[in-house]
């Protein structure tokens, strides 16, 4: 069965937060149960990584409130993220629970057929996570992540303090890094900068 690498960048650094999406149940703080993936498998493996581009907080949540994380891969900027290698089909669904299509429905099963070709971004539609971006290979498999179709364009919005924890907790993991990195990571963010309180974010960082 093909593989690809999910690129995580925003809540799913965590991997407790991951699992949500592949075995199913509710993350800490959020809003809605997930189903979980056909395959409920974990990772066969997981690195950390950063990649270049940047972070934007837009829209309004329905799982946490406020705004949800985005990649801008054309910031000139660099992101923190972590990459998980699962299965093809294991993304597609990944991808479908976020627009909250059913795992290997239609959209998941589309995607499944398209997303090892992906040679730098395609659009599966208008919705805010429907374009699969190409952040890179390793040792020959595709490095994939999802995002908005121009997330230049995206209005920021402030994020909850129980989505921050989760990416704050997903940086601990993945990076090592303490509060005071992560709140200055953090807050040069659009819909971040200017709106959170510095001291605010270390406190969540270190919760």
């Amino acid at each position: 069965m093909k593989s690809v690498w999910y690129v995580a960048y925003g809540s799913n650094l965590a991997l407790n937060r991951f699992r949500c999406y592949l075995s199913g149940g509710r993350p800490a703080g959020g809003m809605r149960d997930y189903t979980g993936c056909r395959d409920p498998g974990e990772p066969s493996q997981v690195l950390s990584l950063e990649i270049p581009g940047g972070l934007v907080f837009s829209g309004e949540s329905k799982v946490w409130t406020g705004g949800s994380a985005f990649y801008n891969p054309y910031a000139a900027t660099r992101v923190a993220a972590r990459a998980y290698l699962i299965t093809t089909d294991q993304f597609a669904d990944v991808v479908a629970q976020e627009m909250r299509r059913p795992a290997g429905g239609e959209f998941a099963l589309a995607l499944s057929a398209v997303a090892p070709t992906v040679e730098t971004l395609h659009a599966m539609g208008p919705g805010r996570y429907e374009t699969i971006t190409r952040v890179g290979e390793r040792a020959g498999v595709p490095m994939l992540t999802m995002t908005h179709g121009e997330p230049a364009a995206l209005e920021p919005a402030a994020p909850s303090a129980a989505y921050l924890t989760w990416i704050a907790e997903g940086l601990r993991e993945a990076h090592g890094w303490d509060g005071e990195r992560i709140a200055d990571y953090l807050s040069a963010a659009p819909g971040v900068n200017g709106i959170w309180d510095r001291e605010d974010l270390v406190a969540v960082a270190e919760r």
